[in-house]
């Protein structure tokens, strides 16, 4: 055969919503293929009625609500191996059209031409828009300590494709500071068997990124870990660390006896501190409280002599406010949130003052699960998702920030909705523009971590107290934000949960 022609149509009719004329839109795809061997697939031609749709956006093709499981999507795409698939995304369909597209019926036989010509048309399965999204907590969910949880690994089987991908949109959310996030990515790929990439963590110092007025400023760093390759890789220029610190004023370190210098030297000139970050629990805590102290009550001049009635205290920018958190032990562990209490505990008996923050950052912090749902919708090809589900295991941080952030969502909806609705009005017009879709976050808690299952919930979630949930001392303690959408065994139950939720994805994950 000399030749063979592959044709496919579509004609899809849409009254307009305003009820006025009707009116159709009308897409049609001819592909045109040749013999094998020949100049392969030549798309011949692609039109769309004028004023109906943007060419140079291919999601335009996509069936409006209603018209069914008209057309699949794997039809349209080259078998496995067969061109660049990493622009194939814009052919999804709109969020909550539910599975309007399935992959089978646009690619044509094998053998029939060249499909790397049009890679962009072919979206690979885990790239698929979706409406729902993910945030998983890490230690207390996945693993303890560096051992994965069983339930972790059954968890991922049940959203990775047979690339091992992920079939929807997953953010790491963690309060883990002591690294940067491509390190945390990489921890976690060989950890769970799963490719992750760096935009796919957010850390409990993420947020720094964005508080540029401090980014010029000479900063001391606290913490453990790469903490000024951190500092540097957020944007932070002037960076000095307490271990530099301690050597170039070797008399400010004096609690360990076997430390203290033998030989003195003059204290060499450094720069007058401005702010301080605290990324997380230091090693020598005695160390850090002490050099903390001298640069806070000598005003960032810590040469000098104490000034216990500065009129203005330098900034403090402290991420992770975790007071305890679930590793190997059999119960939890100190964490950042506990240093924070020491520091704050001796700035106060020496002034009597409170220590005051200029930032909180790490969950619950409203700045870390922003940031995290802007990396879901990245990984949604810039689509929202209409449910995310954030899965922890502490109350304090997992569960109040992802119910703090659903109460967020809700409050930012109904603003812009009434701002919309105000505009359309201001304008005289009947037209009203279609509204944003109410965006949830379900908190899931799971009891492997820092929750103990054993002394149960609480009869009357209204009563507990800042004391029985060890929060932070500048967390005004809502109560019934702790108080979780569900609670499951473990991350397995939680996914099993998601997807009974998410009727939407059982026929692709199935």
């Amino acid at each position: 055969m000399d030749s063979q022609l592959w044709t496919r149509g579509l004609l899809l009719g849409q009254r307009t919503p305003s009820g006025a004329e009707d009116s159709f839109w009308t897409r049609r795809l001819f592909l045109d293929q040749r013999t094998p061997g020949s100049q392969g697939l030549l798309v011949a031609q692609m039109c769309v009625t004028a004023g109906h749709g943007d060419l140079s956006r291919r999601s335009d093709l996509c069936p409006p609500a209603g018209h069914g499981d008209l057309f699949r999507q794997s039809d349209l795409c080259p078998p496995a191996g067969h061109g660049d698939p990493s622009q194939r995304s814009d052919l999804c369909p709109p969020a909550g059209h539910k599975d309007l597209f399935r992959q089978s019926d646009f690619c044509p036989p094998a053998g029939h031409g060249d499909p790397s010509r049009w890679p962009d048309l072919c979206p690979p399965a885990h790239s698929l828009c979706r409406s729902v999204g993910i945030f998983f907590d890490i230690d207390g969910v996945l693993l303890r300590g560096r051992s994965v949880l069983p339930a972790a690994r059954r968890a991922f089987r049940k959203l990775l494709d047979k690339n091992q991908r992920f079939r929807v949109p997953v953010v790491f959310v963690t309060n883990a500071g002591s690294c940067e996030r491509h390190q945390k990515a990489e921890q976690l790929s060989r950890l769970l068997d799963v490719q992750i990439a760096p935009d796919q963590v957010v850390l409990s110092h993420s947020p720094l990124e964005t508080m540029r007025s401090f980014h010029d400023k000479c900063v001391l760093v606290s913490g453990q870990g790469p903490v000024t390759h951190i500092a540097k890789s957020l944007g932070f220029q002037k960076v000095l660390t307490i271990e530099q610190l301690a050597e170039q004023h070797p008399l400010l370190d004096m609690v360990d006896h076997n430390r203290r210098p033998s030989a003195l030297s003059p204290p060499r000139s450094l720069p007058q501190i401005q702010a301080i970050i605290l990324f997380g629990e230091p090693v020598r805590w005695e160390t850090n409280l002490q050099l903390l102290i001298d640069v806070l009550l000598t005003n960032g001049s810590p040469g000098c002599k104490y000034d216990t009635q500065l009129p203005a205290q330098l900034p403090v920018l402290a991420c992770n406010t975790d007071l305890l958190w679930m590793a190997e032990a059999p119960s939890p562990r100190f964490g950042h949130g506990m240093f924070l209490l020491c520091l704050e505990s001796v700035y106060k008996k020496l002034t009597g003052r409170e220590l005051q923050y200029e930032a909180l950052l790490g969950k619950p912090a409203l700045l870390n699960y922003q940031h995290a749902e802007r990396l879901l919708r990245q990984q949604n090809h810039q689509r929202g998702v209409s449910n995310i589900y954030a899965v922890g295991d502490n109350l304090m941080t997992d569960i109040y920030g992802a119910n703090l952030y659903n109460r967020y969502l809700t409050q930012h909806h109904a603003a812009m909705t009434t701002t919309a609705r105000l505009a359309v009005q201001g304008t005289g017009s009947d037209v009203t523009k279609e509204e944003e879709p109410l965006v949830q976050c379900h908190s899931i808690l799971v009891c492997t971590g820092v929750y103990d299952p054993g002394s149960g919930p609480p009869a009357d979630w209204s009563s507990v107290t800042q004391m029985e949930v060890q929060g932070h001392r500048d967390l005004v303690l809502e109560p019934e934000l702790l108080e979780p959408r569900h609670m499951v065994e473990d991350v397995e139950a939680a996914v099993d949960l998601m997807l009974q939720q998410e009727a939407v994805l059982t026929s692709d994950l199935e």
